[in-house]
């Protein structure tokens, strides 16, 4: 029996290989803050794809420590053969983990080879399809915006960069519409290429002073020989002989030099041209030829001109432009042969012969004029400068008496003839004259008023024969009937004179006939004018808008001063409509500006007889009269108007008015009382009231006060006069009551706050005054006159923040307001006036406090004529303010004459102002009362010249 089989000794295996250190353990953990790979050698950090995609995830790379340990085998790349190395023995695939000899994928880069060895199944490809239709249905989604934004980007770029052809459309566009004249009038464009020009570098260095005395030298004649040439018997020059220079005589020439071509370049007018309308060859005398591009266009033009006379040698423009483009050039000799080569080939054309008569000489142009007049005999122009060509008026008739044997029909040698002529022989002319030219009506019109009245008859009655359509003769009999006393007859004449025109078949022009009736009048015949006017008017005008049209005829001829015009047709019209009051004011209005006082007293007594019941022109006449100081006749023109509208409160206050200012007290005092008892109405009860204030009657003026307080109590101004009569009294708590209880009827009434106000601030101060106009303000929103007030009374106190600031808010309330604006440049300080003055005329252009206000500014800088220009513009636009009548006036005072000074005076009473600060407080005064608009105007002005703001400039 065998025993145990020995176990045989295990060989010894090799000892593992030693496991290579995890070298790319950092792949898996987190970088430290901020870590930028490559940053110390360098590089900067940069962002791909694998960064934000789902290759930088952990659990998509593998462990390399593990697979390092398990497996430690070279990796090998795609389609590399399994025995095939390298050479590489560091390991460098099995590190990266991929093959660097994979191909690249687009999407996925370098990390395709992960997945490169998948399989492609179908689930793969419908994903693919699934993601390729979104990608298509999204880009089809932004394909419009897409398309749009990039069709407005080319569409910017092209218009920011346009193209040459682009630019030029228009004009070549252009360019079908040119005539053959403005295209051949286009001037050629010379050569300016580079390629014929030579490129060379110019240097201007001045002239040094030795080489312009060397030329001067060069220049000099020496007729002697100095002494030493003379001590060498003139047989040689001495050698050490030099010339003395004279620098300061080069530098004096070469400044005059310079300054002959700086004036020369001073005279000529670059960029501008100047092109004669009556031809291109009109302005050529005044031509100069100064450079050698204008010699060369000459040049140019006297070969086309030279080739136009050639080709075409009957052509007489062609001599004429030849010939001045000599004259221009300088050469008038050659001027006269080609005028007179032109003479030869177009003898039959006046303007060649007038070219050749302009261009001779003084002794030859009557030679070449008679041969001209021999070639063409009937030639008018010929004939006409033959006779101007003569020095005596003998002379120059017998030339033209000539010429009319030629030509006997020529109205304009008729008239030469005549205008040279006496009286006597010009009526024997044109006796003549209407023989051979029976269709002119001048030469009949002129033969009329030459002749005697019955021959002048008999001239008129044959041109009416042979002109039967012209309306001038017909006009001119009527203003020789007018001329020799025939009253009667104008207006026959005129009235025949339409009805055979219109027989005729003329139109019968209204606009045209009232000029003639114009030019009558300008030439003194005023029947005719009148006749022309009665027998036109109406014609071609309805019979609704004849009113409305005759009025503005007449106005229109007033404006242009024909007053006679104008009054002809106011009396027409007043045929027609007998009872409009609105044309006989019209009309009297325009015998009041330019009649007399006859005149408007015979057309306002017709005016009231055809309307009287219409009250202004009773009141118009009755005035008129009292100011032609007839007030018995005044007197009588309102008793007939109070017979006629017996219940009229204006008749009543007119003949109250009319005693008051007469002086007659007691009788307007009867005549107040008999309004009174008839039921006047509140203007009675205040023009009562002002009776018994100048007559000194307190106690009747209080009771005549509060009984038409009763009666009227809203009416305001019985409320103002009862608190001025306490005030004026003494009774400040009695007027400060009757002041409140007439706001409590009449909240809105401005004046009445503001007395309240400034008997406030008397009494009280300026605290109590204050919060009056606050509440003021509050009730009376937008009110100028409240916030002025405000500011004032803010000035008064020295207080001159406050009242900037009021001001500011005013203007914000009321920004159009000419009184606060006018307030705002007299406050602002002095060198900031101009600005202020400047937006107040933006914010209210024709406000006539402003313009009063920038008026004074330039008063105070001495600017006279515009101070004048502008106060006079004040004035105009509002007359009815005397405080700017009284500153203008103060201004002539200073500044103006005599005649301005009476110019400013007739003007003001003839505006008779009203209103005015300081003109109602003038003018309103008791003892101001019964006086003169001129003693007022002066009060005024001292008034201006005693308040603390006299300066102009209100500084």
């Amino acid at each position: 029996m065998s025993g145990p089989t020995p176990t045989p000794t295990p060989t010894p295996l090799p000892p593992p290989p030693a496991a290579r250190p995890a070298r790319y353990d950092f792949l898996n953990s987190k970088p430290p803050p901020n870590y930028v790979a490559g940053l110390g050698r360098g590089a900067t950090g940069f962002t791909t794809r694998s960064d934000i995609g789902p290759a930088r995830a952990a659990p998509d790379l593998p462990d390399r420590s593990a697979s390092a340990a398990a497996a430690p085998a070279v990796g090998r790349g795609r389609g590399k053969p399994p025995g095939e190395d390298d050479g590489d023995d560091d390991g460098g695939d099995e590190e990266k983990g991929y093959d660097e000899n994979q191909k690249f994928d687009e999407f996925e880069g370098n990390d395709a080879g992960l997945f490169s060895n998948a399989d492609y199944d179908d689930d793969d490809r419908e994903a693919d399809a699934v993601w390729e239709s979104i990608d298509q249905r999204m880009d089809s989604r932004r394909k419009d915006r897409r398309e749009a934004r990039l069709k407005q980007e080319i569409e910017k770029y092209r218009a920011s960069n346009p193209k040459i052809t682009e630019q030029f459309a228009d004009l070549k566009r252009k360019l079908a519409d040119l005539s053959a004249q403005e295209w051949e009038s286009i001037p050629e464009i010379g050569d300016y290429s580079l390629r014929n020009k030579k490129k060379r570098f110019e240097s201007f260095v001045p002239v040094p002073d030795t080489l312009l005395e060397k030329a001067r030298q060069e220049q000099e004649h020496v007729t002697a020989l100095d002494p030493k040439s003379r001590a060498a018997g003139g047989t040689e020059t001495p050698w050490a002989q030099t010339p003395v220079t004279d620098l300061t005589a080069v530098g004096e020439g070469r400044g005059t030099v310079l300054s002959l071509k700086l004036d020369r370049l001073s005279d000529s007018v670059s960029g501008l041209t100047v092109v004669d309308p009556k031809g291109y060859l009109t302005d050529l005398k005044s031509m100069k030829i100064t450079s050698d591009a204008e010699i060369s266009d000459i040049k140019k033009a006297r070969l086309l001109l030279k080739s136009v006379t050639q080709t075409n040698p009957k052509h007489p423009p062609g001599w004429i432009a030849a010939a001045r483009l000599e004259e221009i050039a300088g050469k008038l000799q050659a001027a006269r042969q080609l005028i007179e080569r032109g003479c030869e080939e177009c003898p039959k054309n006046e303007d060649v012969w007038l070219e050749a008569c302009r261009l001779a000489s003084p002794d030859e142009a009557k030679a070449v004029i008679a041969r001209g007049v021999m070639s063409i005999p009937n030639s008018v122009k010929l004939w006409l400068q033959a006779a101007k060509l003569e020095t005596s008026d003998l002379n120059k008739s017998r030339v033209l008496r000539k010429g009319l044997e030629h030509i006997p029909d020529s109205v304009r040698l008729w008239k030469a003839v005549v205008e040279l002529a006496n009286e006597e022989d010009a009526r024997l002319l044109l006796h003549r004259a209407v023989e051979c030219c029976p269709l002119h009506v001048e030469l009949w019109l002129a033969l009329a008023r030459l002749e005697t009245y019955d021959q002048a008859r008999k001239v008129l009655n044959k041109a009416r024969e042979k002109l039967p359509k012209e309306p001038a003769i017909w006009i001119t009999a009527a203003k020789l009937e007018e001329a020799n006393g025939n009253t009667q007859s104008v207006s026959k004449v005129i009235e025949r004179g339409i009805r055979s025109l219109q027989r005729e078949g003329m139109d019968i022009d209204r606009e045209a006939w009232l000029k003639e009736a114009e030019a009558a009048e300008r030439a003194g015949s005023v029947l005719t004018c009148q006749a022309i006017v009665k027998n036109t008017i109406g014609i071609g005008v309805d019979d609704e808008d004849r009113k409305r049209t005759w009025v503005a005829d007449a106005e229109e001829c007033k404006k242009r001063g024909s007053i006679e015009t104008a009054r002809a047709i106011y009396a027409h019209a007043l045929t027609v409509f007998l009872s409009k009051k609105s044309i006989w004011l019209k009309a009297a209005q325009l015998e009041k500006s330019h009649g007399t006082r006859e005149s408007l007293d015979a057309l306002l007594k017709k005016a009231v007889n055809y309307n009287p019941r219409a009250e202004v022109l009773w009141l118009m006449a009755a005035k008129e009269k009292w100011l032609a100081g007839d007030v018995p006749a005044a007197r009588a023109i309102l008793q007939e108007a109070y017979a006629a509208i017996p219940n009229s409160e204006e008749i009543w206050l007119a003949a109250f008015k009319l005693e008051f200012e007469n002086n007659e007290p007691e009788r307007a005092r009867m005549l107040l009382a008999k309004a009174r008892e008839r039921g006047g109405t509140e203007r009675v009860w205040m023009k009562s009231a002002i009776v018994e204030r100048e007559l000194g009657n307190v106690r009747e003026e209080r009771r005549l006060l509060e009984e038409g307080l009763k009666l009227f109590p809203s009416f305001f101004k019985l409320w103002l006069m009862l608190g001025q009569m306490e005030d004026r009294l003494g009774h400040a708590a009695k007027a400060k009551e009757v002041y409140e209880n007439g706001l409590k009827h009449c909240p809105s009434c401005i004046p009445l706050w503001l007395s309240l106000a400034s008997l406030e601030e008397k009494i009280s101060g300026l605290s109590k005054s204050r919060a009056v106009l606050t509440m003021a303000r509050k009730k009376n929103p937008a009110t100028p006159e409240l916030w002025l007030a405000a500011i004032r009374a803010e000035l008064r106190h020295a207080n001159k923040k406050e009242a900037d600031a009021l001001l500011a808010k005013a203007l914000q309330e009321c920004p159009t307001s000419g009184i606060l604006w006018a307030a705002a440049i007299e406050m602002a300080p002095r060198p900031q006036r101009k600005g202020k003055s400047s937006d107040a005329i933006k914010r209210c252009d024709h406000d006539p406090h402003v313009i009063a206000t920038v008026s004074k500014l330039f008063w105070v800088d001495r600017k006279v004529d515009k101070a004048r220009t502008w106060l006079n513009r004040a004035v105009t636009l509002a007359p009815d303010i005397g405080d700017f009548w009284a500153l203008y006036y103060k201004f002539e005072l200073q500044h103006g004459n005599v005649d301005t000074q009476k110019d400013v005076l007739k003007r003001c009473v003839a505006a008779e102002p009203k209103h005015g600060e300081k003109w109602q407080a003038i003018s309103k005064a008791v003892e101001s009362s019964h006086q003169s608009v001129e003693a007022l105007l002066k009060k005024a002005v001292v008034a201006l010249d005693a308040d603390e703001t006299l300066n102009p400039a209100g500084a």
